[in-house]
């Protein structure tokens, strides 16, 4: 299993939207480097839920339900998607101040390309921030 984190503007798609869909496919992505972060994920890989702009906190945990497909809002068709479904809250949101102040955090993908809507999170930093937001890492 691997771990990722995805942004969304809570405005756009909220964790309540998740939450409420159950289900929902993860579409609009279109820069590279974040489409083939999505391509690189499987069935079942864990995925932090991150509220961007405002808030900038994680804010909930989803799971990849069905690996990358054709993106049905691109109409040149060079991107794709993939769907997740809610898993839970956590208890205790993480908000970037936090991960910033974390010295074993210092090297994670959120901090070193702030700007990337999909990224991936190893193994170590999805412990020690589901351990900082007070949730079991599965």
């Amino acid at each position: 299993m691997a771990y990722w984190l995805m942004k969304t503007e809570p405005s756009s798609w909220s964790w309540d939207d998740q939450v409420t869909k159950g289900v929902e496919h993860w579409d609009g992505v279109r820069n590279y480097q974040a489409s083939n972060n999505m391509k690189a994920m499987k069935l079942g890989d864990r995925v932090f839920f991150y509220h961007s702009v405002k808030e900038k906190k994680i804010v909930g945990i989803v799971e990849v339900c069905k690996e990358y497909y054709p993106d049905h809002t691109d109409p040149k068709g060079r991107f794709g998607m993939v769907d997740v479904k809610a898993l839970y809250p956590m208890e205790t949101a993480v908000s970037l101040d936090d991960i910033k102040n974390n010295n074993a955090l210092h090297d994670i993908a959120l901090l070193k390309q702030s700007r990337l809507s999909v990224m991936p999170i190893k193994d170590e930093e999805w412990k020690i921030i589901c351990q900082m937001g007070n949730t079991k890492p599965e």
